[in-house]
């Protein structure tokens, strides 16, 4: 598909510093673009590129000003990122073929509804008692348990599956191989050394504009229900067990883990491979480093987190620069020891 420059301008409510009538026909990163192509620049770490870049068009924020001439076309926008994001959104739509109507075999049981413009994949399975909106894509070999509500415009993708009792909004993304709604892993100890199942009784509510990656699995809750809030964010292979609560507009990305009845705050960030221990809460606006271990409440709003066990990231980072010097630490005490030595043994001479 080809779009000018002017169009592109217009879509992302831009300024035009320099040919409006260029073509373009695909993006790029600004390193690797050639001509037809859009790029963008949000980060300055990457602004020398700019200056060599074959892309035809960069968008750029309305603050900034080259140091140097400049020979593509820039679009001047409010945030080059987020302008970027809504250009590539579009050319999504425009260029993704509409899924619509049953490919078969399907199944979905005599006492479930779906709404209008859906897309139902082969080998898909929906149980009974399920109610699904508007515009739901369903892809290929995906399950559906009985009495699951999804609302209008979620697209649950190949071999996704959705535990019974499951609550889905609208406007929600769940990537392959993903799992919804199974078990807690809850085991009783017993007198002769065994472990008893827990009846994993409560469900999974996940409120609207909520992105689960793939081979992600959110567990039931033992009563009540795990709720992952509006405008989450989850990335791939990560474990949320049950009875958690995820935050508004928390991030959480690849191979964490949040151990059951954990309440993690609004607007968090959760970086790859951290451990969060049950029972605890995190407030609003934490942010917790990667490979970082929490094993208590984080009360305080805005910290910055780091370590294993994690605390305040300013206090790592300290910490790590003394850790650092240790050998040369090391080597001062054993002079000092040696000069004490050699002292006490003059002294002792005299």
């Amino acid at each position: 598909m080809e779009f000018t420059v002017g169009q592109i301008a217009q879509l992302v409510q831009g300024t035009v510093a320099g040919d409006a009538s260029a073509i373009i026909r695909s993006a790029a990163k600004i390193e690797e673009g050639t001509p037809g192509c859009i790029s963008f620049l949000s980060n300055l770490k990457y602004e020398p590129f700019l200056y060599t870049t074959g892309s035809t068009a960069v968008l750029v924020d309305e603050s900034f000003e080259p140091k140097k001439q400049v020979e593509t076309t820039l679009i001047y926008v409010k945030n080059a990122y987020t302008a970027f994001t809504l250009l590539l959104e579009e050319y999504q739509k425009a260029t993704r073929q509409a899924r619509r109507g049953i490919e078969q075999p399907c199944h979905i049981g005599q006492t479930s509804s779906i709404g209008e413009d859906a897309y139902r994949g082969a080998f898909s399975y929906i149980g009974e008692y399920c109610t699904l909106g508007n515009r739901v894509k369903i892809y290929p070999n995906t399950y559906i348990g009985n009495n699951v509500q999804i609302g209008n415009d979620t697209v649950i993708h190949p071999g996704v599956r959705i535990y019974d009792n499951t609550i889905i909004g609208n406007h929600c993304t769940i990537f392959a191989n993903s799992v919804i709604g199974s078990d807690g892993f809850g085991f009783a100890p017993q007198a002769d050394g065994t472990y008893r199942a827990i009846p994993q009784l409560g469900n999974v509510v996940i409120e609207d504009h909520v992105s689960i990656g793939s081979n992600t699995t959110i567990d039931c809750a033992t009563m009540g229900s795990t709720v992952i809030r509006s405008g989450v964010k989850i990335d791939n292979l990560v474990q949320i067990a049950h009875n958690v609560e995820i935050g508004k507009n928390t991030v959480i990305a690849a191979q964490t883990g949040i151990s059951g009845s954990t309440k993690i705050g609004e607007q968090c960030v959760i970086a790859g491979q951290v451990g969060i221990s049950g029972h605890i809460s995190l407030a609003n606006h934490t942010k917790v480093g990667a490979q970082s271990g929490v094993g208590k409440s984080i009360k305080k709003e805005g910290l910055s987190l780091s370590g294993s066990p994690a605390y305040d990231l300013s206090a790592h980072l300290r910490a790590q620069v003394h850790v650092k010097k240790l050998p040369e630490l090391e080597k001062r005490i054993q002079n000092l020891e040696n000069e004490r030595i050699r002292s006490d043994k003059n002294t002792h001479q005299l």
